[in-house]
C-alpha cells in the first residue's frame, strides 16, 4: 500500500511517498484552486491530499480577480480548479485567461451552467460535475417541499406560532391530497426520475417533458411544456439550465397549468420567469409554489415571502451530512484521477490533450 506524508521545503508543497520496498518517492502536491473558502472538515480533507488555494466568500469582483492574479504567479501554478455555482466568480473564458495553468474544472453541483462549456472544450479543458452524489437528496427535498405546498405545513406552524390557533373560528383552511395528483416533470434525468419514482408511491400520475423520449419509462411524453402544463396539476421543473430552458416556465406555461396548479423548482432559478410567476401567485392565476432556486439568487422577490401559498428554501436541497461527506470523496477522487492522467471519475468534458 502507498503511504505519503506532506511537508513543506524552501516554501514548496512536497509529499513524501512510500512505495513498495520502503522507498520514498519526493513529489511535490498538486495545487489547486477552490473558489469558496471550503468548510471542515470538508477543507481537512482537501487540505491533506492537495495545496489548496482559497477564494474567501463573500468576495467581491476585484478581490476575485486579485486572487486569480496571485494563484496565476506562483512557482507551480494551479492545474485544477473546484467551482461552485452562484458565486462570485464564473468559470468563462476570462477566469481561464486569467489562470491559463488550469487545466481541469470541478463542479461541486451537478449543474454546470457557471462554467463556459464551449470555451473549455475549445480550450481542451476538462470538466467535471457532482454526478449522482445529490440527486437522492434534492428529490426528497421536492417532495417535501410539495406536500408542504399543498398540506399547508409551514403555513400551519406560522398559525400557531403567531397564537392565532385559540382565536380561530371553525376549521383551519383546507390543505390538498398529494395522491391521485397529476405531476409533469420538466426534465426526467437523474433527479427528475428520482422524484417520479417518489411521487409514483404515494399515487400520483406521471408525465414529463425532456430534451427526447425516455424509451425506458412508460410516462406519457409531452415535446411542448405549455401541453405538459394543461395536462398537469403539479408542474416540477429538474432540468438543467440552458439557453433552451431560461424561463421554460413563462407566463404562458402558468396560464396552462391554470389556478388549481403548483409549481416546484428544484433545477435552476432561471428556468422560470420569476416576474410572471410572482403575478400568477398574487393575482390567484395558479394556487401556490415551492421554489428552492431563484433567478437572482440570494435576492429573492419580497411579494413572495409573505405568501402562505408559497413555500421557500435557500438553494439547500443538497444540504445533509451524508451528501457532504459523498461530496468531498468525490470531488478528492476526480481530482486524484486528473493529476494521476487517468479518466474523470463523471466527466462532462474529456481532457483533449
Amino acid at each position: 500500500m502507498l503511504a505519503a506524508k506532506q511537508y513543506s521545503e524552501h516554501g514548496e508543497s512536497l509529499s513524501a511517498m512510500t512505495i513498495p520496498g520502503g522507498v520514498q518517492r519526493i513529489l511535490p502536491v498538486p495545487a489547486v484552486l477552490f473558489i469558496r473558502r471550503p468548510g471542515a472538515p470538508f477543507g481537512n480533507a482537501m487540505h491533506e491530499r492537495f495545496r489548496v488555494l482559497e477564494l474567501p466568500s463573500p468576495a467581491s469582483s476585484e478581490q476575485a480577480a486579485a486572487f486569480l492574479a496571485a494563484a496565476a504567479a506562483e512557482p507551480d501554478p494551479p492545474r485544477a480548479a473546484v467551482v461552485m455555482g452562484g458565486g462570485a466568480v464564473r468559470a468563462d473564458a476570462a477566469f481561464l485567461d486569467a489562470v491559463p495553468s488550469v487545466r481541469c474544472l470541478v463542479s461541486t453541483a451537478a449543474g454546470v451552467d457557471h462554467i463556459d462549456l464551449a470555451e473549455c472544450a475549445r480550450r481542451g479543458v476538462a470538466v467535471a460535475n457532482s454526478g449522482t452524489v445529490y440527486s437522492a437528496d434534492v428529490a426528497d427535498h421536492a417532495v417535501g417541499m410539495l406536500i408542504d405546498v399543498l398540506r399547508r405545513v409551514s403555513a400551519a406552524g406560522r398559525f400557531v406560532g403567531r397564537g392565532l390557533w385559540p382565536l380561530q373560528e371553525g376549521e383551519y383552511p383546507l390543505g390538498s391530497k398529494l395522491g391521485g395528483k397529476r405531476v409533469g416533470i420538466i426534465g426526467l434525468g437523474n433527479i427528475g426520475s428520482l422524484v417520479a419514482k417518489r411521487l409514483e408511491a404515494f399515487g400520483c400520475v406521471i408525465c414529463y417533458n425532456s430534451r427526447r423520449r425516455m424509451d425506458s419509462v412508460s410516462y406519457r411524453y409531452f415535446s411542448n411544456v405549455q401541453r405538459l402544463a394543461s395536462e398537469s396539476d403539479v408542474l416540477v421543473v429538474a432540468c438543467a439550465l440552458n439557453k433552451e430552458t431560461r424561463h421554460i416556465v413563462n407566463e404562458d406555461v402558468l396560464e396552462a397549468l391554470g389556478k388549481d396548479g403548483v409549481v416546484i423548482n428544484i433545477g435552476r432559478g432561471a428556468s422560470i420567469d420569476e416576474a410572471a410567476l410572482v403575478s400568477a401567485l398574487k393575482e390567484g392565476r395558479i394556487a401556490g409554489a415551492g421554489l428552492e432556486v431563484f433567478e437572482n439568487e440570494p435576492k429573492v422577490p419580497p411579494e413572495l415571502m409573505s405568501m402562505d401559498s408559497v413555500v421557500l428554501t435557500p438553494h439547500s436541497a443538497v444540504f445533509t451530512t451524508e451528501s457532504r461527506a459523498d461530496l468531498c470523496q468525490h470531488l478528492i477522487c476526480n481530482l486524484e484521477a486528473f493529476f494521476a492522467g487517468k479518466p474523470l471519475i463523471t466527466p462532462v468534458l474529456r481532457l483533449t490533450e
